[in-house]
């Protein structure tokens, strides 16, 4: 029997998401286990492959094809959603030439290894010219995208990681933040202030017991170890493939909670992945719908869950044990108000709720201006120290806590950073609508039970993939699309009220 022209793009797309599986574990191997020796080679590994999948998603045949299935009759609503998803692929793809992604790709895993020793270093210099062709290299990709899509040159670069989005949308919810979080940031200090501050728990925290005692609230919270694993990197992040979700964090053993809350961080983009269609693997339709969406849910779990007193309760005794803890410090009032303390301090993903989007904001500003060329690279270091000092009145003592703390620029990731904060308002607003839903949800969390917000995040979010666009999936768990409304509401509940 003859395939239908929608039945051999199925197939076609099949094989790419495939090539594209192998790419995402090579990339997670070379964070973790890749010898420094390796990286020269791992980079032509990547390139080939991306080059292999552009070509596959530029093959002329494909217009035919696209074509064809256009006409079909006979198509649900999950494969005409996934044939509007190909043919966005194929129209991405077609914008850039091939030598184009295979330069781009080198010159992200070059600049990626000469960061990590710049980092340990702190030595911006030493990463700059790989950090230049990088850039360069940036401007390049936005340029083509931006020509095929109509759209401003950060606003090409957003849309991988933010289909749909764009400038104007963020700078509107960002402004109404801007108006508000100073206020609250300051209020919150003063209330805090006020308080007896909370106690630490005394150290060292050995990593065999950080890491047993996050493998044991990954499972609880629904983490499936036979299809994931939990390692270490420079930088914490979520790769690997939905059937095969691999998450890293960092360790300190002067303070568990940095690793902690790295790792129910990452738990949540795992569950994300886990929870995609499995029927519909390795298709377009079958992806993560966004940043925006990906960070909601990490976000959700260590924010909205795992920084609450629900959560608190549940797991205080397990962290008392899993140190062999006693007396004040380990209680779970005293845990919950260390794990809401806010404070102004150099480090993004170390960042309280209320200070968090100032990084954001700052890393947002920087990359536009990078991308349009308002800025010279090199001034990088001087106008990051600057916009902390402006919007978080700190500054960082050298690069490692300023401009080389995070891997996303080094790493290719422009226009990535902007989902984060939208993350955020998405996941307060996704929790809300949960926790209404269902009151079942805060006595699950506070009994250990995560069934019940799994059940409603499945129905509602992971279970719909790519199938419609970030403000659809919004709007139908929720009842509108994306507000500042209800993030500003939990965090004065949180830090103004509680």
């Amino acid at each position: 029997m003859t395939a239908s022209p929608y039945q051999a793009l199925e197939a076609r797309f099949a094989r790419l998401g495939a090539v594209r599986e192998a790419l995402s574990v090579l990339s997670w191997d070379a964070s973790t286990n890749m010898p420094e020796g390796g990286a020269q080679s791992r980079g032509e590994q990547l390139a080939t492959l991306k080059v292999i999948v552009h070509d596959g998603l530029t093959d002329p045949a494909l217009s035919d094809l696209l074509a064809g299935a256009d006409g079909q009759n006979d198509l649900d609503s999950w494969q005409r959603a996934n044939l509007a998803e190909m043919r966005l692929a194929v129209k991405r793809a077609a914008a850039m030439p091939a030598d184009l992604v295979a330069a781009f790709s080198k010159a992200c895993t070059e600049c990626e290894m000469t960061w990590r020793k710049a980092r340990k270093q702190s030595d911006f210099a030493a990463v700059l010219p790989a950090f230049e062709k990088v850039l360069g290299l940036v401007r390049d990709v936005g340029a083509a995208k931006a020509a095929v899509f109509g759209k401003s040159l950060y606003d090409a670069l957003l849309d991988d990681y933010e289909p749909g989005g764009g400038t104007a949308t963020i700078d509107r919810l960002f402004a109404e933040l801007a108006a508000v979080l100073p206020g609250m940031i300051d209020r919150a200090l003063t209330l805090q202030g006020k308080r007896p501050a909370p106690l630490a728990p005394p150290g060292p925290f050995p990593v065999a017991a950080q890491r047993a005692l996050g493998v044991t609230l990954m499972e609880r919270l629904g983490f499936d170890f036979g299809h994931g694993r939990l390692d270490i990197s420079l930088h914490p992040f979520t790769g690997g493939t939905p059937q095969d979700v691999r998450i890293t964090t960092r360790y300190d053993e002067k303070d568990f909670r940095q690793a902690l809350m790295g790792v129910l961080h990452e738990t949540g983009h795992a569950l994300y992945e886990l929870g995609l269609p499995r029927a519909w693997a390795r298709q377009p339709v079958g992806d993560a719908r966004g940043m925006s969406i990906h960070e909601s849910q990490s976000l959700l779990i260590e924010m909205q869950v795992c920084r609450g007193r629900e959560f608190m309760a549940f797991a205080a005794p397990l962290i008392r044990a899993a140190f062999g803890g006693e007396g004040p410090a380990w209680e779970a009032g005293n845990l919950y108000r260390l794990g809401t303390r806010v404070e102004r301090g150099f480090i993004r993903v170390d960042a309280d709720e209320l200070t968090y989007p100032a990084h954001v904001m700052l890393r947002y500003r920087l990359e536009r201006a990078l991308i349009a060329g308002d800025m010279a690279l090199a001034d990088l270091p001087r106008e990051w120290n600057q916009g902390m000092r402006e919007l978080l009145g700190v500054v960082p003592p050298n690069d490692a806590l300023g401009c080389l703390q995070d891997i996303h620029w080094y790493d290719g990731a422009w226009g990535y950073f902007p989902t984060y904060t939208l993350g955020a308002m998405n996941a307060a607003q996704l929790f809300q609508a949960a926790t209404a839903a269902d009151a079942a949800i805060l006595p699950g969390i506070a009994a250990g039970d995560f069934a019940p917000l799994m059940a409603w995040l499945r129905a509602n979010v992971h279970g719909k993939a790519s199938s419609r666009s970030t403000d659809q999936i919004m709007t139908e768990a929720t009842g509108r699309p994306l507000e500042t409304g209800p993030y500003l509401r939990h965090l004065r509940a949180r830090y103004l009220e509680d």
